[in-house]
């Protein structure tokens, strides 16, 4: 009978420990994908204002050439801006936003950004492009610092906090 109670205290504690991991986790992930973010962005801003290519285009390379973990979402881009019938930017970009929340683990802050360079593509010249892009990279600095920040306060903490939960339910049921 005691042997039954410390592997139902052991799996208890376990799983709750794997809870505050799994929450922790998403701190770090925001901060990870931000500057992953921050890179594919650098590589579309030098595809379209050097490289003069064509959106499709240079949303392919920044799939090619980033970081597959955020890149994805610039070829699902491609593909809606291709198959649509409107090719409208925006929508394309909005067409991938619940997406990039839920499998990146963004904030609200986050996805408006990303969408207002969705607003911005397409819809001027490549110095007004340009100008763009160093607006949007130096907010992307900002919610990196936000995320750091918040990473540093709040991954340990609930990564503590499920393995005590899991301490104290094994205490009441004991």
């Amino acid at each position: 009978m005691i042997f039954l109670k410390l592997i139902g205290g052991f799996l208890i504690i376990f799983s709750s420990a794997i809870l505050g991991f799994n929450y922790g986790n998403r701190f770090s992930k925001r901060f990870e994908n931000l500057c992953f973010l921050e890179q594919c962005i650098k590589i579309l801003e030098t595809e379209i204002v050097y490289g003069a290519y064509p959106l499709p285009d240079a949303l392919s390379n920044v799939y090619t050439k980033g970081n597959k973990k955020v890149s994805f979402i610039f070829e699902r881009i491609k593909s809606h801006l291709l198959g649509s019938r409107e090719g409208d930017v925006f929508n394309s970009f909005l067409s991938v936003a619940d997406t990039v929340k839920d499998e990146l683990s963004f904030k609200d802050e986050d996805i408006e950004l990303f969408l207002s360079l969705g607003r911005i593509l397409g819809s001027s010249d490549r110095e007004d492009q340009e100008k763009n892009f160093r607006i949007v990279l130096n907010q992307i600095k900002l919610l990196q610092e936000d995320a750091k920040m918040e990473m540093d306060k709040n991954e340990k903490m609930y990564k503590n906090l499920g393995i005590l939960m899991g301490i104290a339910i094994v205490l009441i049921l004991l």
